[in-house]
């Protein structure tokens, strides 16, 4: 062997390492994969959820702005001059008690104005005033800043008509003048000084309009340059008054079924019964509240808000997004058979074989609802043409053509959308009260789907 082949090594071939795998890195990336699937699936998978059906009442608005109906008579001016107020608005005058003076020279006002400057208001008077910013401070609205320029008018009125009252005496000398009117109540009666021309009004009279543009309360002040006929003051003298308030048929027929209602008067918070009477004038509904007192309170006042108290509904609570409307065919009564083993009975149906031949087969029908005269059911077990035949009654058959709809929501206790029919009481924007304890209905304690609208009928459903 030569001395360059001494260094040659033995060669073998080259096994390569076996691939290790990491077990626990291998299930953590199968979890992780698994994972995200879940999560994606679960973003694009539409989700049922469900509302357990529980007892409840409506919280439901019954406050309304009514117009003010009374026997009031108005008088106007018995000549052209100054008017000079020597009653108080709001205050009963008896028959033959002094009301306003006619000043043609303008003498009176002068007097009055004179003695106005010597004179302080008494006790009683400035009590009569304070009570009147007090009550005004309880109401004022600022969203409705033009009261208050009202009630400045108002009570600069009022401390006229107080100074007046209390000179009265002093005017005795000019009584006989002939340029001076004094005129006396012609009956007893609340006195009134506003107008807004709509004294003669009559509960059938009102509409709508009457309230999208309200009337305006004109009232002449003491000292005031009027001519003949117009309006000076008005009288009331009956304390049957009447409150005509635009509603809904629906809300009508429940307060005429109550008859009588308890009523507050959101100005003061008095509460008073009245008598409903509904109204239907000029396409409109109206309900008509006829009081017997607390008239005088409201004298001054043409609109008037108030809370109709009636009985909250009780009942199943159901939100409105779980309601939905379902479509029925509708047999008349007569024909269902109470027999072939069903809990509620079925229907006879005539079919035909494949020859043609006709034959009779039970069918469910699957009823939802009954009322007077028919059966609803559902849609997917008949067709419109189908034959039902009358029990024990040869010939009697009735062709499926009728239909009708239904309020239900979808039941989640049997694990499937299961439409169930419901008779709502009352609804406000997010809630209906239901009936409960119906032989086809509801019962408190069932799931609902809350979204009618992300199921269809029968399909299943998980909570």
């Amino acid at each position: 062997m030569s001395r360059e082949n001494s260094n040659i090594t033995n060669i073998g071939d080259y096994r390569r390492k076996p691939l290790n795998m990491n077990i626990g890195l291998v299930i953590l990336l199968l979890l992780f994969v698994y994972f995200i699937i879940c999560v994606i699936g679960y973003f694009r998978t539409k989700h049922i959820v469900s509302y357990e059906v529980v007892k409840g009442s409506l919280s439901v608005s019954n406050v309304y702005e009514g117009i003010a109906i009374r026997q009031e008579e108005a008088y106007h001016a018995s000549g052209a001059g100054y008017l000079n107020f020597f009653a108080r608005e709001g205050e009963h005058v008896a028959n033959g008690d002094l009301v306003y003076s006619i000043d043609g020279s303008g003498k009176i006002s002068e007097m009055l104005s004179t003695q106005r400057e010597e004179m302080l208001l008494s006790e009683e008077d400035l009590d009569s005033l304070q009570h009147q910013m007090i009550q005004f401070q309880k109401e004022f609205d600022k969203n409705h800043m033009s009261s208050a320029y009202t009630f400045q008018e108002q009570l600069a009125s009022s401390t006229l008509k107080l100074s007046n009252y209390n000179v009265l005496d002093q005017l005795k000398m000019v009584s006989g003048s002939e340029n001076a009117d004094f005129v006396y109540a012609p009956k007893s009666g609340t006195v009134v000084f506003g107008s807004d021309g709509l004294e003669d009004l009559k509960p059938e009279d009102v509409t709508m309009a009457l309230f999208e543009e309200k009337a305006e309360r004109k009232a002449p002040a003491s000292g005031d340059l009027v001519s003949a006929d117009d309006f000076a003051y008005k009288l009331i003298d009956n304390e049957n008054w009447s409150v005509v308030i635009p509603i809904t048929p629906e809300r009508a027929a429940e307060l005429q079924e109550a008859e009588y209602v308890k009523v507050k008067f959101l100005k003061n918070q008095y509460e008073s019964w009245a008598r409903v009477t509904t109204l239907y004038n000029a396409d409109s509904t109206f309900v008509q509240l006829d009081f017997t007192n607390s008239c005088i309170t409201f004298a001054q006042d043409r609109y008037i808000s108030l809370e109709v108290m009636l009985n909250q509904q009780e009942g199943l609570k159901v939100p409105n997004s779980s309601i939905i409307t379902k479509d029925f065919f509708l047999i008349p009564k007569e024909y269902k058979l109470d027999s072939k083993g069903s809990k509620d009975g079925g229907f006879m149906q005539e079919t035909y074989d494949e020859e043609g031949n006709p034959k009779t087969a039970f069918n469910d029908g699957k009823i939802y609802y009954a009322d007077d005269d028919y059966y609803y059911v559902d849609t997917d077990r008949f067709k419109a043409g189908d034959r039902i035949l009358m029990p024990d009654q040869a010939g009697s058959v009735y062709v499926i053509s009728r239909m009708s709809t239904l309020e239900g929501v979808y039941n989640m206790n049997k694990g499937y959308a299961d439409f169930t029919v419901i008779t709502v009481l009352y609804q406000n924007e997010e809630y209906s009260i239901i009936k409960s304890n119906t032989k086809y209905g509801l019962s408190e304690y069932d799931f609902i789907v809350l979204d009618a609208a992300s199921v269809k009928p029968d399909q299943l459903v998980f909570e």
